[in-house]
């Protein structure tokens, strides 16, 4: 998963980053409106967890003018405003959910699972093709009866496919998912990465290859 953070404060910035890398996200942080706003609508990600109040363009503006550029990505906005007239002014702006700090981090976690599973490809925290099927919470991994254990790199690719099943990703938009933008990623490493899936997902296993190369365009998860 890749989640874009816009807040200024860099005590609840630092807290929510480290605690969604934990998670296994790739995550992304932006300290005022108009930086959010720019990676927002330059990249993609899967939730966007926007603050309010922030120099430069609030986040309620900042939210509006994503909707505007037809972008569906989950938003929540952070705010120490309580009242209900906010709230409803950032849900109408087209937020997808709203959180008052102070907030635990398992609510946010909750708050993001809850948003996740409203798009047509995320149901619920259990992502199939054909007899493969990935817990999201309790990163498990299976094929059939048979469990799969993988790197947290390898999760969260095999996450990534799975949730574009049948979408040819290249790898330019596999490396913007799966690892932060300020990783040193080398040209060959999605190549070593897909091959270490294949060995684990596909070879030891009789039933048909669930992992896809098409050359010059990239790769895909179909049953």
């Amino acid at each position: 998963m890749k989640v874009l953070i816009v807040e200024d404060e860099p005590k609840i910035a630092g807290a929510l980053s480290r605690g969604l890398k934990q998670e296994k996200s790739i995550v992304e942080v932006c300290d005022d409106g108009e930086s959010g706003l720019a990676s927002a609508l330059g990249d993609e990600y899967d939730v966007i967890i926007l603050d309010r109040m922030l120099p430069g363009m609030d986040g309620v503006e900042i939210c509006r003018q994503i909707r505007a550029g037809n972008i569906t990505t989950p938003i929540i906005i952070l705010t120490a405003k309580s009242q209900i007239r906010d709230r409803v002014e950032g849900l109408d702006a087209g937020a997808d959910d709203y959180l008052v700090k102070p907030f635990s981090f398992e609510e946010l976690l909750a708050r993001i699972r809850a948003v996740l599973r409203r798009p047509q490809d995320a149901i619920d925290n259990i992502l199939k093709v054909g007899d493969l099927t990935l817990d999201t919470v309790n990163y498990d991994v299976r094929r059939g009866k048979t469990a799969i254990h993988l790197t947290s790199t390898e999760f969260a690719l095999l996450e990534y496919l799975m949730r574009n099943q049948t979408r040819v990703m290249n790898k330019d938009k596999i490396v913007s998912h799966v690892w932060d933008f300020d990783a040193d990623v080398l040209p060959n490493t999605v190549e070593a990465y897909i091959s270490s899936l294949r060995h684990k997902i596909d070879k030891p296993f009789k039933g048909k290859p669930l992992i896809h190369t098409l050359r010059g365009f990239g790769y895909k998860v179909e049953g």
